[in-house]
């Protein structure tokens, strides 16, 4: 499968609009019409399905390979030193022993679900660490890498989960909003705070301490959502500070990339009037510096950019599917040598930035966590029976009001009988 695009430019004229998208052809005697040579630049080529991409690179930006090896890119730089990369493998690490040790206790009985992250902790992680402390990240229910980052006790992830809770946090202490469960509705809610950050006048003052931006996390099944698409909307048309952070880990659930989309998901914002860029997932370096430069300039008063994460999910959606009903175990295979954690492992033994003494106390902090994670959620308390109706509203009506007490009045009767 071959995709084509080009851009029609004039340099005396406005910014380039695109003349053709996604031109198909499975046959080499396909005809595909040409503008002149002189107008035309082709931004991308290249839309693997989910099973091609197992074996081929995309067009996106990376900045370190599969092996390891550190490459240049002319747009974005990683401007941050071994140190900080010490930090995102830690974190790397981190993340997916949550997402080990929450996956275990759900297969215990301990959780009633849990969406996993296999595989995207550098896309998480690396874009976690590329806002900025004043900037509000709103999640869906699979962040858990950038809840890490932001400070959050991996414990409180899991009332969610275990049924007990909402979300037991407050979104202010870390600005880091509440897991959304409905599937692109973050965006709108991203959107909005944006355009709330615009109408404080916090965006645009050269205060990179100040200035603040809104960031969107969701897949690539939710790029197929109203919400979504009517959140591009309202941020291209008030100019928001806003970011879209697609995670494109090329399962919709059990539904591929290709039946998501027939081009790039990134080539959708031109067509909102803003800017999209593809870049590795699977390369946190790649993901910090996108985001740092994608945040800052929205921060800067120059508007929302689309940012597609090109990952794989090499788990299941949640720990209720069954992924091998509907992918081949040999895109798996070949999707496990592009770990994001063995290429940072890789590049820091090569810069002899760590050895294995460094490594063996980072596994024993891990195992500390998964310890924690598994006494913290036996010792989860169980939700009182009519705290269902509390934090619903800031003056609960009286129609609320009647059936919180009938509902007392019937588990009062248990009560009784106890007694």
């Amino acid at each position: 499968m071959t995709w084509v695009t080009h851009l029609q430019t004039d340099d005396s004229g406005p910014a380039p609009t695109p003349a053709s998208y996604g031109v198909v052809t499975t046959s080499p005697e396909a005809v595909i019409p040409q503008p002149s040579e002189e107008r035309v630049m082709t931004i991308l080529t290249g839309a693997p399905t989910a099973h091609e991409s197992a074996e081929c690179e995309p067009d996106y930006v990376q900045l370190l390979t599969p092996d390891g090896e550190r490459r240049e890119h002319p747009d974005y730089a990683f401007d941050g030193d071994d140190d900080l990369v010490r930090t995102f493998y830690r974190d790397m690490v981190m993340a997916r022993r949550i997402d080990t040790e929450a996956t275990a206790l759900q297969r215990h009985g301990e959780l009633g679900i849990w969406a996993q992250l296999l595989g995207q902790e550098a896309a998480q992680i690396g874009a976690a660490h590329g806002t900025r402390r004043q900037d509000f990240i709103f999640p869906t229910y699979r962040e858990h890498g950038v809840a890490w980052v932001r400070g959050l006790d991996p414990v409180r992830l899991l009332g969610l989960f275990r049924g007990i809770d909402h979300g037991g946090w407050d979104p202010k202490d870390h600005n880091f909003g509440l897991y959304t469960v409905v599937i692109g509705a973050q965006a709108l809610h991203a959107v909005g705070y944006a355009m709330g950050i615009e109408a404080d006048g916090d965006v645009g003052t050269g205060d990179l301490d100040r200035d603040a931006v809104a960031v969107a996390h969701f897949g690539d099944g939710a790029s197929s959502q109203g919400d979504v698409l009517e959140s591009f909307v309202f941020a291209a048309t008030y100019n928001a500070p806003v970011v879209f952070y697609c995670q494109n880990n090329q399962w919709a659930i059990s539904a591929p990339i290709e039946r998501q989309s027939r081009t790039p998901l990134h080539w959708r914002a031109p067509g909102f009037g803003f800017p999209g860029v593809r870049v590795d997932g699977n390369d946190v370096l790649a993901t910090y510096a996108v985001m740092r430069a994608t945040t800052d300039r929205a921060r800067s008063g120059q508007g929302p950019t689309f940012v597609e994460a090109y990952t794989y999910r090499m788990g299941a959606h949640t720990t209720t599917d069954d992924p091998t009903r509907y992918r081949s175990g040999n895109d798996v295979d070949a999707w496990k040598r592009k770990d994001p954690i063995a290429r940072v492992e890789a590049y820091l033994r090569r810069a002899d930035a760590v050895d294995d003494a460094w490594l063996a106390s980072l596994a024993e902090e891990a195992a500390d966590l998964g310890a924690t994670l598994r006494r913290g959620c036996h010792e989860l308390p169980d939700p009182a029976p009519l705290a269902l109706f509390d934090h619903v509203y800031a003056e609960v009506p009286d129609e609320l009001a009647e059936q919180r007490d009938s509902y007392a009045a019937y588990l009062a009767q248990f009560e009784e009988v106890s007694r």
